[in-house]
């Protein structure tokens, strides 16, 4: 079975820092992008960072310099390094990817990992 599964969310002060880790399982492959949305409470789900199976990255903007995303494919697994965290950062983060499954080519959530930025 297809999975994704994200880890390394919790409680920070703001200015401080957090790692993510999204793994996929072995039964995904050929991926392509890989990458991380958010939602904080009351808002719509938005990009955060993307990175493609080429290496290349982009940011939104309100990230942009703070946030750094990362993969390594032998490990189906992609990284956000959170710096300079801000307290409009806090949101539920999920892990993307876009890759083939034994239904086909398909994007996969995982279940979402809490980051809350409180003093």
């Amino acid at each position: 079975q297809a999975q994704v599964v994200e880890s390394g969310g919790g409680l920070v002060q703001p200015g401080g820092s957090l790692r993510l880790s999204c793994a996929a399982s072995r039964t995904i492959y050929s991926i392509r992008t890989m990458g991380w949305h958010r939602q904080a409470p009351g808002k719509q789900r938005e990009l955060v960072a993307v990175i493609t199976d080429g290496g290349n990255t982009n940011y939104a903007d309100a990230v942009k310099g703070r946030f750094t995303i990362s993969r390594d494919n032998a490990k189906n697994t992609v990284y956000l390094q959170m710096d300079s965290l801000k307290l409009e950062d806090t949101a539920v983060y999920y892990c993307n990817v876009m890759g083939r499954g034994a239904t086909g080519f398909a994007n996969y959530w995982g279940q979402g990992t809490q980051v809350t930025v409180s003093s």
